[in-house]
């Protein structure tokens, strides 16, 4: 057990040693300025562009920058129902699994689309080649997406020392979305997933074409083994924040996660671009002490949870030790042997904070104290989180911080030289708001549903760890994380439908809100730090966000986790 533990500490230090070079070449790259990939690329990204007709030079403003993100994301979904629904004769079969039905490929399309990645089907049967190779490019471009959005709240932050504000409604310049996710892809997903997919396929996990393989298991039993092109998918599914499994056991799976190596570079390939993009921040602004202010902040967030969820996993089942059962593994229900409980414990907050929502065990099996502290990860999703996007949320909570510090001290909130007033504190409180709503509202209208009709095939188990079921499901459709108690039956249309809304308002409108604020902050005039300006790199003003993040928190989803977790961890 404490080898577990210290290999769970060496795999995080060395990610967060690797970050921050990585993040002072995601930096350069969104800069423009030169790097050693320019040669290899840069040819491939003007061809592109020519062939496009992409002016990638042309400065949008950041409502432009969302309408180009609207209009292409909304292109992938329509092509996504079009490949999901005609599966079956298209080529890139061998097994000849069938088309999804309207319902399912409608929540499949968006769950992919936005990064999400929840999956209401079991991919060995539920898809076939040409299915998984076009999940995989929506796994590039979603991801991308999200890196592309930070990039833009990059340059709207960066110290514009404007004479007079901006014309109402002109706008400001703020790079080109298009090149920003291009490069996105090309730069940073591409050769991170080429390295990783190649130390996969050398471990065991299979990169082909054919079809099922028969097996001969060690107790005699001749099976068939699904296999695919894994290991390119299961790389851009962590590195892109993604979590989509090709198999439906995902990172449980001996085939997509064979061994403890494989376990610890697939931790690491999915916590490394996100610690990596709060460096990035740094380095673009020359402001390396906020950049390291924010990762402290989620770094102490992040130890609250998996410091009690590690805990709890090693301490194992009080009613299997009532049992008399030998408990010095953990609680080892739903997990395997060659991560053990330690390592398990470890990956469910990390992959539940950074919203990769890949599993090496069973969520659903967790202790009811473990189950929460995932379902709080999804909740704040500030701490590190996906591709992007974990910095635009925390960004909104920092708004926040900023206008209720500056109330409390008298002085007129400031970021990074722009007044920050009403109209960006509205915004910013509306997105607060609406990871609540979307979550809450949906568990209680499936709660109601399954009480007024209890014959619906929804729950294997009965009270509190049911409605749990129900509301990991909502939360994470809405934190468009994708991992899931899986003792809920999630294939239906109720569920379909309701969690791809979910995941839809979910994923965007906590986009749309960062960059209209950064956008708004960036037509403002600069105004010099004085000694009234509130410092917001220090310690002080990250406890400030920090308290903000759990009081937020706190009033919106205690009662929920009260009737959920909670209420079962005093039941056991």
């Amino acid at each position: 057990m404490n080898a577990e533990i210290s290999g769970v500490i060496v795999l995080f230090l060395i990610t967060l040693v690797l970050a921050w070079p990585l993040g002072s070449y995601i930096a350069k790259i969104y800069a423009g300025e030169r790097t050693w990939t320019d040669p290899i690329f840069a040819p491939i990204e003007r061809l592109f562009f020519r062939v496009s007709g992409i002016d990638s030079s042309r400065e949008m403003t950041w409502v432009e920058h969302l309408k180009a993100m609207l209009t292409i994301n909304l292109l992938w979904f329509l092509l996504s129902m079009l490949v999901l629904m005609n599966m079956a004769w298209l080529p890139l079969n061998p097994d000849g699994n069938p088309s999804m039905t309207p319902d399912l490929a409608f929540n499949t399309a968006i769950s992919f689309v936005v990064n999400c990645n929840l999956q209401h089907y079991s991919g060995e049967s539920g898809l076939s080649y040409l299915g998984q190779i076009w999940l995989m490019f929506l796994q590039f471009v979603s991801a991308a997406t999200g890196l592309a959005a930070a990039a833009v709240l990059f340059n709207a932050l960066r110290n514009r020392a404007n004479s007079s504000p901006a014309a109402e409604g002109s706008g400001v310049g703020l790079g080109n979305f298009y090149n920003y996710f291009l490069k996105s892809n090309t730069r940073i997903l591409l050769p991170l997933c080429i390295i990783v997919s190649t130390i996969l396929m050398i471990n065991g996990t299979p990169m082909t074409f054919a079809g099922k393989d028969t097996v001969v298991g060690l107790q005699g039993d001749t099976v068939q083994v699904s296999r695919g092109p894994v290991a390119a998918f299961v790389a851009i599914k962590h590195l892109g924040t993604n979590g989509g499994g090709f198999y439906g056991a995902n990172s449980a799976h001996p085939l997509e996660n064979p061994s403890y190596l494989t376990g610890v570079l697939e931790m690491m390939a999915q916590f490394l671009i996100p610690a990596a993009m709060v460096f990035a921040f740094g380095f673009y602004l020359r402001r390396r002490k906020l950049a390291l202010m924010i990762m402290g902040v989620m770094t102490i967030g992040f130890l609250l949870l998996v410091i009690p969820n590690m805990a709890s996993e090693m301490r194992g089942n009080p009613a299997f030790s009532a049992m008399h059962i030998d408990q010095n593994l953990g609680a080892m229900e739903g997990k395997e042997v060659r991560f053990g409980a330690a390592f398990s414990g470890f990956w469910s907050i990390m992959t539940t904070v950074i919203s990769t929502g890949s599993v090496n065990a069973m969520h659903d099996s967790t202790m009811p104290l473990s189950g929460m502290n995932e379902l709080l990860a999804m909740m704040v999703n500030g701490f590190y989180g996906g591709c992007g996007v974990g910095l635009l949320n925390f960004f909104v909570y920092l708004i926040i911080a900023v206008f209720i510090a500056g109330l409390m001290v008298g002085r007129t909130p400031e970021f990074l030289g722009k007044k920050v007033e009403a109209r960006e504190v509205k915004i910013a409180m509306l997105v607060a708001l609406l990871s609540p709503l979307l979550t809450l509202g949906g568990a209680a209208l499936a709660a109601w549903m399954q009480v007024q009709d209890p014959a619906l095939p929804w729950l294997n188990n009965p009270g509190f760890h049911g409605f749990s079921e129900m509301l990991y499901e909502m939360t994470s459709a809405n934190a468009n994380n994708g991992s899931g108690f899986e003792g809920l039956g999630d294939n239906n249309p109720f569920w379909n439908i309701s969690t791809g809304l979910v995941m839809l308002l979910g994923r965007f409108l906590p986009i749309i809100g960062p960059i209209a604020i950064a956008g708004l902050l960036a037509a403002k005039k600069y105004v010099p730090e004085s000694a009234g300006t509130l410092k917001t790199d220090t310690a002080t003003f990250g406890m400030m966000i920090f308290s903000v993040i759990v009081i937020i928190t706190a009033l919106s989803y205690f009662p929920a986790l009260a009737l959920g977790p909670i209420a079962e961890y005093f039941s056991m």
